[in-house]
């Protein structure tokens, strides 16, 4: 139980980010422009920060080596998800406009901001390598597929077909860039000063707050109504919690891995949706409130569904 309680913690403590956002934008602090510049904050100058200063500091260019193999797994996972988030946008007939949206909040999970402290509170701190080889197999998919899907649902149909510059932009977004980066800086053994590394800390911990506080606002403006389990909502919350951990099983089930391995990769697969998603619909013109309701929902559900899969997994005969 007390396990159980550590793993909601985490999860509620986003929540209350959330609830912060949402307050402060009902006593009018943020108006249009305020909101893009902290979308702008967020994934111009903190969230590269974040992804250089925690590779470098939770990797070594052995232990990347060694890890790489792992890799796999959670690409091969999201490969299938991906596959069968463009037929569930067909069975739950999600409207034109959302369709990128729902396929990459379908394929997608929170693996940091939540799946972090959850398998750190579930496995300890032995589980760490396998938790930052999902994050960086789930960062890898979500921004170069995830972004290009959601910024599909942001353009003008008169615009017609995007040219490749204008594909190439999405892909490499400047956290993408650092996430490339950061692997050529570990790979070569670039060690930085400790100020600039403090730096690179202190900024990138900006992250996580803004992106909530964005979400809350997000909410605030969409109408705290419509945080309600729509068809296509429901669509994501399948494909989060049922879909995605019952595929992470079936390619683990037989794997020559470690036993620890498959419980992290499948409580990774099963977190909510990324928090970044309506950060990244709100930069590319896409439906941010949208994302933000699925976050706020998927993480709410996250507090049902994580004990039930904890003790389905706990049955399975590895």
């Amino acid at each position: 139980m007390a396990i159980l309680m550590q793993g909601a913690e985490g999860i509620l403590t986003i929540l209350v980010m959330i609830g912060l956002g949402y307050y402060l934008c009902s006593r009018k602090w943020f108006d249009e422009r305020t909101t893009g510049v902290i979308v702008r904050l967020v994934i111009v100058v903190s969230l590269p920060m974040y992804m250089i200063y925690n590779i470098l500091t939770d990797f070594t260019r052995d232990k990347l080596i060694d890890l790489v193999p792992g890799l796999m797994y959670p690409l091969l996972s999201m490969g299938i998800l991906f596959i069968v988030s463009l037929l569930m946008t067909r069975i739950f007939r999600v409207r034109k406009g959302r369709r990128g949206t729902f396929a990459s909040m379908f394929l997608n999970s929170n693996t940091l901001f939540i799946g972090l402290p959850v398998n750190l509170a579930l496995f300890g701190t032995s589980s760490l390598p396998y938790v930052l080889i999902y994050f960086m197999a789930n960062t890898l998919c979500f921004w170069t597929l995830g972004v290009y899907l959601i910024s599909k649902d942001g353009e003008n149909s008169e615009m017609g077909k995007p040219s490749v510059k204008t594909v190439l932009s999405r892909v490499f977004s400047p956290p993408f860039i650092a996430f490339l980066v950061a692997i050529l800086l570990l790979l070569l053994n670039v060690q930085f000063p400790k100020f600039i590394m403090d730096d690179m800390k202190y900024i990138g911990g900006m992250t996580t707050p803004l992106s909530m506080i964005f979400i809350g606002i997000c909410i605030y403006r969409a109408g705290i109504e419509n945080v309600r389990l729509s068809k296509d909502a429901f669509g994501i919350l399948l494909g989060r919690f049922i879909i995605a951990p019952a595929i992470m099983i079936g390619l683990v089930y037989f794997a020559d891995i470690p036993m620890l391995m498959k419980e992290v990769f499948i409580i990774q697969s099963a977190m909510p949706v990324m928090t970044n998603a309506p950060v990244i619909a709100r930069a590319s013109g896409a439906d941010a409130d949208y994302a933000a309701i699925m976050v706020t929902l998927s993480t709410l559900s996250a507090l049902v569904a994580i004990p039930f899969l904890l003790f389905a997994v706990s049955k399975i005969p590895f």
